[in-house]
C-alpha cells in the first residue's frame, strides 16, 4: 500500500479521488494539526482521524454520511423532551468541557482518537472561531452535547456524547434547526451509524459532497460559521 506522505511546510493533499477503498477514504499520512492544514482539509472534504501511536492520518470516505438540516428526524419523544424546557441549549460556553467528555473511553470503542494532540489543535481553531461546541445543561449542568467544525454554511460534525437520555439528540435537534432557519447549507457525519441514519441523516457520493462544498465555499468562503450563544427551536 503507497500512501502519499505530506510535509509540514505541504498544504497540498493528493487528489481525493486517489484515496484507498480499503480502508475506505484514507488519503494521506503526516503533516500536522496546524490551523491552515485543518481549515484547508475541512474545506475540502477531508478529515484527521488517527490513534495515539499513528501519525496523523486523512480521511475522504465514500460515501459520505450527511445530514441536510430539513430531513433531521424528530421522534414524538424527542419533540416532547424539547417543549418540557427541561434543557437549555447553548454554544461555545464550555467547548473544552464538551471536547474533554467527548475524548473519554466508551465501552463499545478500544481507545479514543481524540488525542491531547487533536485537542489542542481543535482548542485552537475553537479560538480563531472555527470550532464550536453545542452544549446541553439541566440547571446549568453540562449534561450533553456535540462539537464540530463550522466553514461558511457547513458544519463538520466530529463528535458527540450525553451523560443523560438524548441530551446530544436534543443538541443535534436544536443545530438543524437553526441551520433551516438560517438557510446553512448541511451537517457533515463523516461516517454512517445506525443512530445518525435513525436521526435522518443519508450516505451520498464523495462527488456529490465535495460538490456542494464547491458551491458553498464559491459564495461564502473560507470564513468560519457563526452560532448565537443559544439555540431556540422555531416551531
Amino acid at each position: 500500500m503507497h500512501l502519499p506522505w505530506l510535509e509540514e511546510d505541504d498544504y497540498l493533499f493528493p487528489p481525493t479521488e486517489e484515496a484507498l477503498t480499503t480502508p475506505n477514504g484514507l488519503l494521506a499520512a503526516g503533516g500536522d494539526l496546524s490551523p491552515e492544514r485543518l481549515i484547508r482539509a475541512y474545506a475540502q472534504g477531508i478529515f484527521p482521524w488517527f490513534s495515539e501511536d499513528e501519525p496523523v492520518l486523512w480521511w475522504t470516505p465514500d460515501p459520505r454520511c450527511i445530514l441536510n438540516p430539513n430531513e433531521f428526524h424528530a421522534s414524538k419523544s424527542l419533540r416532547k423532551l424539547s417543549r418540557k424546557n427541561t434543557y437549555q441549549v447553548r454554544c461555545n460556553v464550555n467547548f473544552p468541557e464538551v471536547i474533554e467528555h467527548c475524548s473519554k473511553e466508551r465501552a463499545t470503542q478500544d481507545g479514543t482518537w481524540i488525542t491531547e494532540d487533536m485537542k489542542e489543535a481543535y482548542h485552537n481553531l475553537h479560538h480563531l472561531g472555527f470550532a464550536h461546541s453545542v452544549e446541553v445543561y439541566r440547571e446549568d449542568n453540562l449534561v450533553g452535547g456535540l462539537y464540530g467544525i463550522g466553514i461558511g454554511k457547513v458544519f463538520y460534525g466530529e463528535s458527540m456524547f450525553s451523560l443523560e437520555a438524548n441530551a446530544s439528540k436534543l443538541a443535534l435537534y436544536h443545530l438543524s434547526n437553526h441551520f433551516v432557519t438560517n438557510k446553512y447549507k448541511l451537517i457533515d457525519c463523516q461516517v454512517t451509524s445506525e443512530h445518525l441514519l435513525s436521526l435522518g441523516a443519508k450516505e451520498i457520493s464523495r462527488e456529490a459532497f465535495e460538490s456542494i462544498l464547491c458551491a458553498n465555499l464559491n459564495s461564502t468562503g473560507l470564513t468560519p460559521l457563526e452560532l448565537p450563544p443559544r439555540l431556540t427551536l422555531s416551531e
